[in-house]
């Protein structure tokens, strides 16, 4: 499992007053707390009003670059401003760009900037047309879409993570099924596309929201997810993880699985 470690987003009510005052302690603790936790990304969403998004993105990244070495995931609805922070070089090392979708000229955009190189990129299964599609047999078209455009511009598919945008169970009884219907129906276009998802969109508004996270996260994984946009300090879901790859088959014999218990990666359930 990729992990994209998810706990430096202004959407956060402390990060985004971190970015607003400029405190790069806190900005610096998280990304510290989440490569040792193993996070394989880091990302980065300054999450702010457009004006301030540039400046807001720049200082994040200097403070995540100056404590860890972990790839960072710049995260921004704005093309554009990935395309200029790109550009401008401000990221050390090859990491990972978010994202692109069907709504306007993303793909066109970005895809030009990472063929041939080892930077990784997200798309949404969303466009124009559809926003973010109820149906999953659009979503899938969507991402047959991006991944035909990636092919064409030379983009390493092995570095494409597609995000079906995971419905809230709240909203839509069959989030869960779309999920799974998604990650299958991608793998059978392109196996070696990967699919992520922001896990914990599946539990929003709901009770006890770590064991439907959880639970939604071994259900993605027997289904086929790949990488996931999650807290990597969560030690719970850190052990569903595992746990979930053991009894997929995906971890044989359950190898890795038996390595993280004995490195005390596991914690105590908790339901707060």
């Amino acid at each position: 499992m990729i992990i994209i470690g998810e706990k430096i987003n202004g959407a956060i009510p402390k990060v985004k007053e971190a970015i607003l005052n400029r405190d790069a302690e806190l900005i610096k603790k998280r990304a510290i707390a989440q490569t040792e936790a193993g996070a394989n990304f880091l990302d980065c969403a300054p999450s702010v009003a457009s004006e301030l998004e540039y400046d807001a993105m720049v200082w994040l990244i200097e403070q995540i670059q100056e404590v860890s070495d972990v790839p960072i995931c710049v995260d921004s609805p704005n093309h554009h401003l990935i395309k200029r922070i790109f550009e401008e070089g401000h990221v050390k090392k090859p990491g990972m760009l978010n994202s692109v979708n069907e709504e306007g000229d993303k793909c066109e955009t970005l895809f030009p900037l990472i063929a041939g190189t080892d930077w990784e990129v997200v798309g949404l299964t969303c466009d124009k047309e559809h926003g973010v599609p109820q149906q999953s047999e659009i979503k899938i078209d969507i991402a047959k879409r991006m991944i035909d455009k990636a092919v064409k511009y030379g983009v390493d598919l092995k570095k494409f993570h597609i995000d079906p945008c995971v419905f809230a169970l709240s909203t839509n009884p069959l989030a869960m099924k779309d999920f799974e219907t998604c990650i299958i129906g991608i793998h059978e276009y392109a196996p070696e596309v990967k699919v992520t998802g922001a896990i914990s969109n599946i539990s929003f508004d709901m009770p006890v929201r770590k064991i439907l996270n959880n639970n939604c996260m071994a259900f993605a994984i027997n289904a086929g997810l790949d990488s996931a946009i999650m807290d990597p300090c969560d030690r719970d879901m850190i052990g569903t993880i595992y746990a979930a790859e053991a009894l997929s088959m995906k971890d044989k014999s359950g190898r890795k699985y038996n390595r993280a218990y004995r490195q005390g990666k596991f914690g105590p359930i908790k339901t707060n």
